[in-house]
């Protein structure tokens, strides 16, 4: 009784996890993954989650099964479990244990979505966006991609920074789309950095700093290049490419880059203190001040 008792507080401890690991990190003997599906089957959410991502990859002495998978993510997600939402979403949406069926993927992903679920979020704006198993709606679109970029999901931050530079179901905007884009390239998302390529009209070509080690981008910043400052700004933001995150670096980089007149790193500034990202409070005064100084100078 007590070695079961410990592997159910290993399996609780593991759960946070779930996003990253696979059943065998997790579930390493069938002894383990019996019990875990023992405790789904008295109906617990999050035994049910661990199951059915068993049942998706395979492991602890259970064979991959696509149907078994969908059964017991269904299972979680009566219980409103956000991550099993979004599994199920994704089931229905590629017809993977269920019958495809493009409606109720987008039920599932906007129940995710109200939780939370940065992934949901980003699937349910691309579904908006598309007018795919719901009414095409750009506002609800623009709103769930939104979310899911401010919450630093990179692909989501190319889809809106694709919408704004071209201008399709928003109003075109392409400084903001170059914001997006460049959040999204900092974090290493391939199709923004390509897109970004093509930009006219931006000066230097900032996309070759992508490729700089973070080392050498510090270096960069440290002796007063306005451009790899930004850039800094954006790698602490979301800590890719060799940065650990850390909102407070990344809001001194901001600051710096916007003191020494770059007009991205400003309209980024007037979106933290509108939001309160970054671990500062919403700041309407800060915002505004920001704005203005974007507006009323170049970089």
């Amino acid at each position: 009784m007590l070695l079961l008792f410990n592997m159910w507080k290993r399996f609780l401890l593991f759960l946070p996890l779930v996003f990253l690991l696979t059943p065998a990190a997790f579930a390493t003997t069938p002894q383990e993954a019996a019990l875990i599906a023992r405790s789904a089957e008295r109906g617990s959410a999050a035994a049910q989650v661990l199951f059915g991502v068993i049942y998706k990859e395979g492991g602890g002495g259970y064979a991959q099964d696509d149907k078994q998978s969908a059964y017991w993510f269904r299972q979680a997600a009566l219980q409103g479990n956000a991550y099993a939402q979004q599994e199920l979403g994704d089931y229905y949406a590629s017809g993977k244990g269920v019958p495809q069926d493009d409606r109720q993927a987008a039920y599932w992903r906007e129940k995710a979505a109200r939780q939370g679920n940065t992934v949901a979020q980003r699937e349910l704006g691309a579904m908006y966006f598309r007018g795919k198993g719901v009414p095409q709606d750009y506002r609800k679109a623009e709103y769930w991609l939104d979310k899911a970029a401010d919450a630093g999901d990179r692909d989501a931050q190319y889809l809106l920074g694709k919408m704004y530079h071209s201008g399709h179901g928003v109003p075109k905007d392409l400084e903001r789309g170059r914001n997006w884009l460049e959040r999204a390239a900092a974090q290493g998302q391939s199709d923004a950095i390509k897109l970004l390529n093509f930009l006219v009209g931006i000066g230097r070509d900032t996309t070759e700093i992508f490729h700089q080690r973070g080392g050498e981008l510090k270096k960069m910043a440290a002796e007063g290049d306005v451009e790899a400052q930004y850039q800094l700004a954006l790698r602490y933001e979301s800590g890719a490419w060799g940065v650990a995150r850390d909102n407070q670096k990344a809001l001194y980089w901001f600051k710096k880059a916007a003191g020494a007149g770059h007009k991205l790193a400003m309209k980024s500034l007037a979106h933290i203190y509108q939001k309160g990202l970054l671990g500062v409070q919403p700041d309407p005064k800060q915002s505004a001040y920001w704005l203005q100084r974007a507006e009323g100078r170049g970089q």
